[in-house]
C-alpha cells in the first residue's frame, strides 16, 4: 500500500525581488481602484489581451491570456481593500517562471498624490536561464507601473 501525504507544487519563492513604485498624481483611492482590479490587469499592461476570471475574492483564480499567445494563471490570496493592498501567486504560467509570489499596494503620498508600488518575489523555471531573468521581471514590472502612471497624467 502506498502511503500518500499532503504535498503541493506551489511554494513560495526564493528567487529574486523586484520592487517598483510610482508616484501619481491621483487619489490613492483612484488609484486602488485601477491596480487594485485583480481582473483588471490589462488596463495596464498591454501586452495582455484578455483575463478570464473564476471566482470573486480571496482563492479566485485570474487567466491573463497574452496577445503573444503566453498564458498565466494566478490565485488571489489576499486582498484588504482599506488598506489598499493584495497579494497573489502564480500556478501556472508558459512565460518560463517556476514560482512567482506578488503584491500590490497603494499609499497616499499628499493631496491628490499616491505611490503604487508592486513587488515581485519569482524563480525562473528549470532549464530557464537566470542571467537576465531578474531584469526581465524588472522591466515588465517597470513598464505596467509607468503605464499607471500615464493612466493619470
Amino acid at each position: 500500500m502506498i502511503n500518500l501525504k499532503p504535498d503541493t507544487l506551489i511554494k513560495n519563492p526564493q528567487g529574486c525581488h523586484v520592487v517598483s513604485s510610482v508616484e501619481v498624481a491621483a487619489d490613492a483611492a483612484q488609484v486602488w481602484a485601477v491596480v487594485g482590479n485583480f481582473a483588471g490587469f490589462e488596463r495596464f499592461i498591454p501586452a495582455l489581451s484578455h483575463i478570464e476570471m473564476t471566482g470573486d475574492g480571496v482563492y479566485s483564480l485570474r487567466k491573463k491570456f497574452f496577445k503573444d499567445g503566453n498564458l498565466v494563471v494566478e490565485q488571489l490570496n489576499s486582498r484588504d481593500d482599506r488598506a489598499m493592498n493584495m497579494t497573489w501567486t502564480t500556478i501556472y504560467n508558459t512565460l518560463g517562471v517556476a514560482n512567482l509570489w506578488a503584491a500590490m499596494r497603494v499609499e497616499a503620498a499628499g493631496p491628490d498624490r499616491s505611490v503604487a508600488t508592486w513587488s515581485i518575489i519569482a524563480e525562473p523555471a528549470q532549464g530557464h536561464a537566470e542571467g537576465g531573468f531578474k531584469a526581465f521581471v524588472q522591466a515588465f514590472a517597470d513598464d505596467a507601473m509607468g503605464n499607471v502612471s500615464k493612466l493619470f497624467a
